[in-house]
């Protein structure tokens, strides 16, 4: 984009100050001009091919410039955001945008609050330090079924989860953190956040926590903001696969769920607060990282 800008104010200015003033290199300019329209315009066909192909995935396909980029680099294409941009918009490809859904809580309930804990900060140095949990609701033609779910901050991983047909707090809540404690182990002291609902204030649930020396933290009252990568996932997850099925059994749904957390979304979805990783790659950079430093 910068390159054409220069050719089409060339009778007007003097290339080598635009090339100046642009930050780009002189030489990579006219190197790129004696390549003629034809070089060009095979190249863009190429990009766009390959843009087709993860925008029709459906893992990918809500993907807007900034990860379509990414992901076009990571398999050996060289491009510029603002080139991957052009070609979308000219060629009308658009991410797959987000419904809004409603989450409900029942936070009507005589149970004791804990104290906020995070205060909205999202951050954790290291994995395990910090869990957020939340629940919804998905239909299927054989009636209801109840997410949980349980985020690592660190890496932003689903560590934990648990589909019920019931809103009990044994088949919800306290699945969910079973899950996640066999999978993780995590150490003692690690922060476990959630809204008001019945299933977290649950003495039950409070006493699994307690027995894991966890320290529980609630959301705000009535405050969306203080739960907002859970709610986040959510988003994600009924945007990109829910709202595009219709589930004929509890069984199905299941199924598609379980791969869309477990291996598209923990494994391959790249994430921008993660830089665009993964959380897999994401938590496999670290500890790579925490190897090199122990040797």
């Amino acid at each position: 984009m910068i390159y054409q800008f220069i050719k089409d104010h060339s009778s007007e200015y003097c290339v080598e100050r635009m090339c100046h003033v642009l930050e780009v290199s002189t030489s990579r300019y006219y190197e790129w001009k004696n390549q003629g329209p034809g070089v060009r315009e095979e190249e863009n066909r190429q990009l766009l091919k390959a843009i087709l192909e993860v925008h029709n995935d459906p893992k990918t396909e809500s993907y807007g410039s900034p990860r379509m980029t990414i992901e076009l680099k990571s398999r050996g294409y060289s491009c510029s955001e603002s080139r991957i941009a052009n070609l979308m918009k000219k060629n009308e490809i658009q991410a797959k945008r987000k419904r809004k859904f409603k989450v409900t809580t029942d936070s009507k309930h005589k149970e004791p609050i804990s104290p906020n804990l995070l205060d909205q900060d999202f951050t954790a140095e290291a994995p395990k330090r910090k869990w957020v949990s939340d629940l919804t609701y998905i239909w299927t033609l054989q009636g209801w079924l109840y997410l949980t779910i349980i985020l690592d901050l660190f890496d932003r991983r689903v560590v934990g989860w648990a589909l019920s047909e019931r809103m009990h707090t044994s088949v919800t809540t306290i699945a969910a953190l079973d899950n996640a404690i066999r999978r993780e182990r995590p150490e003692p002291g690690l922060i476990f956040h959630s809204d008001r609902g019945a299933q977290y204030a649950d003495k039950r649930f409070r006493k699994v926590l307690k027995s894991h020396k966890m320290i529980q933290s609630m959301s705000g009252k009535g405050n969306c903001y203080d739960n907002a990568v859970a709610e986040s996932f959510f988003r994600t997850l009924k945007s990109e696969l829910v709202y595009k099925m219709v589930f004929g059994t509890r069984k199905a749904a299941r199924l598609q769920i379980f791969e869309f957390i477990e291996s598209t979304y923990n494994r391959f979805r790249r994430h921008s607060y993660l830089g665009y990783l993964s959380p897999w790659n994401y938590l496999m950079k670290f500890k790579s990282k925490e190897r090199k430093h122990a040797a």
